[in-house]
């Protein structure tokens, strides 16, 4: 417990509330982070992303011989002379790909029981994105959303727009801790996975690059529809954020009857069983391996993050959380 204190007062957190602090300590961390596409870029506009498509960017390709068509202002003079033929320099198309971070602050994300909430550990890791983003010159925008509310980030490459992004995650975890059963205004209905998914299709133009951070409690078949249409056209990564008590009961001496709550419904389960140990973590287990294989058919790529682990601990397994 001394080295988990320890461990938040260094980085300005309790691991419920949010602070402009913790979230801009990610700013020397981006290294932990590879943004780099794994697949072609697809966007329009001019950027810093090389495209399989061939036509005047900055980034020599080749050269080849002239065609009828080609622009003469193209002709490779050095190579034409050596050569006796005519040669034009083939350029390989540079093209802009924007950062779209989706953070999950809802109920179910307000949990947590070694470091911090699930919903802290996503804006951690939100932040983290959005700094190794900018760092890079790509353009950064978000959605950030609990079962109230949702704030929409266009997609900006100053700091201004990594700052937005993290004052968003700040304000709807606030609304989210302090009316956690607080009921939706009357002409809005509940904001769901699916809902922000959806926001996010008419956001992202394709060739962005998208982080789906989310313990995805509510990926239902309309939400897994908006993911696999997202695919098609930009290139996906989904962050399931869990907390150890999901995957395995806590350890304990002796056998013990616990209540637990959500904050609306209530059970008790017993600690210090092991069949009840066994089946726990079987049925689990299995809960989460069919959540991976979901996200994965609808191609996206799945790192598993907890809520129990520093974000460097997880991300670099040469770090370690400080003693």
């Amino acid at each position: 417990m001394h080295e988990v204190a320890s461990w938040l007062h260094s980085h300005h957190s309790d691991g419920v509330n949010l602070s402009i602090k913790e979230l801009i300590y990610y700013q020397a961390k981006t290294s932990l982070v590879n943004l780099s596409p794994r697949k072609t870029v697809q966007a329009k506009l001019a950027g810093a992303y090389l495209a399989k498509t061939k036509g005047r960017g900055m980034e020599f390709d080749e050269a080849r011989h002239y065609q009828a068509g080609d622009d003469i202002r193209a002709i490779d003079w050095r190579v034409t002379a050596r050569t006796g033929k005519t040669h034009t320099k083939i350029y390989r198309e540079e093209k802009e790909r924007p950062v779209f971070v989706l953070a999950d602050l809802s109920t179910s994300m307000q949990f947590g029981t070694q470091l911090m909430f699930k919903s802290v550990q996503a804006a951690h890791l939100a932040a983290l994105l959005a700094w190794a983003a900018r760092k890079r010159g790509d353009r950064i925008g978000g959605l950030i959303f609990n079962q109230h509310q949702h704030i929409e980030c266009k997609p900006f490459t100053r700091q201004k727009a990594v700052l937005s992004l993290l004052n968003s995650l700040i304000k709807v975890q606030t609304q989210a801790i302090q009316n956690p059963q607080q009921a939706a205004p009357a002409v809005n209905k509940k904001v769901t996975l699916a809902d922000a998914c959806a926001r996010l299709r008419r956001l992202a133009h394709p060739g962005s690059l998208i982080f789906l951070l989310s313990d995805f409690k509510q990926l239902d078949e309309l939400a897994q529809q908006h993911i696999a249409q997202l695919s098609k056209h930009c290139e996906i990564v989904a962050y399931p954020i869990s907390d150890p008590f999901e995957h395995q009961l806590p350890t304990v001496k002796t056998s013990q009857r616990v209540a637990l709550t959500d904050g609306v419904n209530q059970q008790q389960i017993t600690l210090g069983e092991k069949a009840t140990e066994s089946r726990y973590s079987e049925q689990h287990q299995a809960y989460f391996a069919h959540m991976e294989h979901t996200l994965k058919q609808c191609k996206a790529q799945v790192v598993n993050i907890s809520a129990g682990i520093p974000l460097e601990q997880q991300l670099n397994p040469f770090s370690r959380m400080s003693k």
